[in-house]
């Protein structure tokens, strides 16, 4: 199993995955160490200064100026974690909550925290030992980072809340932390001054569930290129559009790399070859074809913004106060607030919805046949049999649903802490909407990637390209070919399952 070094400064987003996954384990670099140790003997020898430092031994937020008395150092960690552990709704999933724990470990790893090197091992250990906690996905606006989320993390590290025991191959069962904790042959701490404070400031949630969601899309731009690249073949498309000068001419990085992959997946196409020339009635395809480059390039440009704010978020402190062992200070600023991470995560959102729209534009093109020049929703027996009619419905309603959610959270803002935290991020809210949309992508991928193969069917006996001809192999392995009405929720979740698995990846 791959080894991932936690040092608070280069995890990529690609090890989060993995270790999201359990395909990598986790473990704290040396120097890292070195460095938290360093941090907490600041913290500890401002214990005894005899002045008031942020969090360490004063309230919190708006209470900041209630001084805390020295034998209630331990209980004012332990309610802070109790009291923020405030959210609602369904826990994140397994492999969301495994790259919360992550993230949040890599950021203690910074040194920069003031936490016990004990309290990170055990945080690390959560993830070698399939302990994960319950979180809840709503409760956050993205403040001083996601309280909530995070508070939920840290109840598992006190032994309390709930975790999931999920060791490799088991299935997951749900059970109180402390009880998880025992299973796994682990225990928990008693928070000492700051380290309540260290675990629940920070944009982790937010980051995780985008990391993941980012990931996704970006394996959705390709097969978009690969779903566009069947439904021209089925269509007796042109490929001059995604010639090479033309995109040269307008010089955006993502259309390049679209308009390549275009000419790629469709180079040697017998049914191209068949309406070239003289006899090919067509002058120009519609944009959802035509323009496939530019709307699919727009999207990688898109996530290639978001995948540089991640890549810097994952290794970001972004708790408070931070605490500065080569100069002895402990300053507290705004690191926590999300709005890097929610301005990204809207822009996610935004440019995966438009993979969803013009390819549900595609299907409108392959089941109409004043558009397609094949039977009406390419259906047998068109009449007594309604072929794929409301497939290209069930996708329609998944990009108005994508119209909807694209509304960006990071506009918005509310004011919370009576007043301290006058402006948020709602960063947590962008990234459950972007992880909704990406979803919603990939079912509409999935039911052109369906209905672009029956329309394949229907060109035999011409043969497409061979990249798209092996993906046609691969979706009639699992999916046969429509000869009458049958379910088609079966179908969409077979071709679902193969885009999550990457068995479309040619």
């Amino acid at each position: 199993m791959e080894h991932v070094l936690l040092d608070g400064d280069t995890l990529t987003l690609d090890e989060v995955l993995a270790v999201a996954h359990a395909r990598a384990r986790a473990e704290i670099a040396p120097e890292a160490r070195d460095r938290v140790r360093r941090a907490r003997a600041l913290v500890e020898a401002r214990l005894e200064d005899g002045e008031a430092h942020y969090g360490i031994n004063t309230g919190f937020g708006t209470l900041a100026e209630v001084r805390i008395d020295r034998a209630d150092l331990e209980r004012l960690q332990r309610n802070l974690v109790l009291s923020h552990a405030a959210g609602v709704g369904a826990p994140l999933p397994l492999e969301e909550a495994r790259a919360l724990v992550l993230l949040r470990a890599n950021v203690l790893a910074k040194g920069v925290s003031g936490i016990r090197e004990e309290t990170l091992d055990l945080l690390v250990a959560l993830l070698e030992r399939g302990v994960v906690p319950v979180v809840p996905e709503r409760g956050s606006v993205g403040a001083s980072g996601d309280l909530a989320p995070l508070a939920h993390l840290a109840l598992v590290l006190i032994g309390e809340g709930e975790a999931f025991l999920a060791p490799p191959g088991a299935a997951p069962e749900r059970l109180p932390s402390r009880e998880a904790l025992r299973r796994a042959g682990l225990a928990p701490v008693i928070l000492q001054p700051k380290e309540g404070l260290a675990l629940v400031n920070g944009t982790q949630a937010m980051a995780a569930v985008g990391t993941l969601a980012l990931l996704r899309a970006e394996r959705l731009a390709d097969m978009a290129d690969l779903a566009g690249a069947m439904t021209l073949e089925g269509l007796l498309g042109s490929q001059r559009p995604f010639a090479a000068e033309i995109q040269a001419a307008r010089g955006q990085l993502g259309q390049v790399v679209s308009a390549a992959r275009l000419r790629a997946l469709l180079e040697g196409s017998e049914i191209n070859a068949s309406h070239q020339g003289p006899g090919c009635h067509k002058v120009q395809d519609p944009y959802s074809l035509r323009c496939m480059p530019q709307v699919h390039g727009a999207t990688r440009d898109g996530l290639s913004f978001c995948r540089q704010v991640l890549g810097r978020e994952v290794n970001a402190a972004t708790d408070n106060p931070l605490v500065f062992p080569d100069t002895g200070e402990i300053v507290s600023g705004g690191n926590f607030h999300g709005q890097p991470v929610a301005l990204a995560l809207d822009v996610l959102g935004i440019a995966a919805s438009h993979l969803a729209a013009i390819s549900e534009r595609r299907v409108e093109q392959l089941v109409n046949p004043s558009l397609s020049g094949l039977p009406p929703f390419l259906a047998p027996r068109h009449g007594l049999n309604s072929g794929f009619m409301i497939a290209q419905v069930t996708s329609a309603a998944l990009v108005s649903e994508n119209k909807v959610l694209c509304h960006p959270a990071s506009v918005d803002s509310i004011p919370s802490s009576a007043g301290r935290e006058d402006h948020v991020s709602m960063g947590m809210t962008a990234a459950l909407k972007a992880r909704q949309i990406v979803e919603n992508v990939r079912t509409c991928l999935a039911i052109e990637l369906l209905v672009a193969a029956q329309a394949i069917d229907l060109r035999a006996p011409l043969r497409p390209a061979a990249p798209v001809a092996e993906a046609h192999r691969r979706i009639r392995a699992v999916v046969p070919r429509l000869e009458e009405d049958r379910e088609l929720h079966r179908d969409i979740e077979a071709v679902c399952r193969l885009v999550d698995g990457g068995a479309l990846a040619v």
